[in-house]
């Protein structure tokens, strides 16, 4: 096996076949209606997801989903799992969750992780949830897994600002360096989340994602 690092780069690269670059998360549709029309209101937006959605769902579940899979716990994988799916607000985020989860778990089967068998479901899990297994599987540390996984949604939602808004690729390098800070916070948080503490209401951020799923034009994926 290759250095966990050299693991980690691959599970977060844009070219890890899993389809996240066609998703916006509604803010498509925040471009669309004028919410987000600027690099400062695109940080605004994207900050605010990743610290009161991501940050106190995403995040803190993977954690708990790292720490079933390193003690090869089926029924917490399973139990985290489902609180993950039964949390998301829209049938869009769900979606976009399960195919996404679908995508990981058939490329891991076809690389032959013999850690796949922590998952026994006839469903394919949550992305995070793959993501986790993963991780045990090549030996990535928990607080690195959690790292890269927050990168590879920052990464995702700055690429789809750079399209939607529109912003030039400088603009997007710069919107990343403002917002890795977010996230260091965000990922330093969810690990200090208790299970009473975790998940939050996002009115907006649910009801773009519900409304893009009938927007007359779209770019991203419904």
């Amino acid at each position: 096996m290759a250095d966990p690092l050299l693991h980690l780069m691959q599970l977060v690269s844009p070219a890890l076949p899993v389809g996240a670059y066609a998703y916006s998360q509604g803010q498509e549709y925040a471009v669309d209606q004028g919410w987000v029309t600027s690099l400062d209101e695109a940080e605004d937006w994207i900050a605010g997801v990743l610290r009161y959605s991501v940050g106190r769902l995403d995040l803190p579940v993977l954690w708990r989903l790292l720490a079933a899979a390193e003690q090869e716990s089926v029924e917490s994988l399973t139990e985290w799992d489902d609180y993950l799916s039964a949390s998301r607000e829209s049938a869009e985020l769900l979606l976009e969750d399960r195919q996404m989860g679908e995508a990981l778990w058939r490329l891991l089967s076809e690389l032959q992780i013999a850690s796949i068998t922590l998952w026994p479901e006839e469903r394919a899990p949550s992305f995070a949830t793959g993501f986790a297994v993963a991780a045990k599987a090549w030996g990535i540390a928990p607080e690195r897994a959690m790292q890269g996984f927050g990168w590879s949604w920052l990464e995702n939602q700055v690429a789809a600002a750079i399209k939607l808004v529109p912003l030039g690729q400088t603009d997007g390098q710069r919107l990343q360096m403002r917002l890795m800070p977010v996230l260091e916070e965000a990922v330093a948080s969810a690990m200090a989340l208790d299970d009473n503490e975790m998940g939050a209401g996002l009115p907006g951020l649910a009801m773009a994602s519900a409304r893009h799923e009938t927007q007359y034009s779209r770019l991203f994926r419904s």
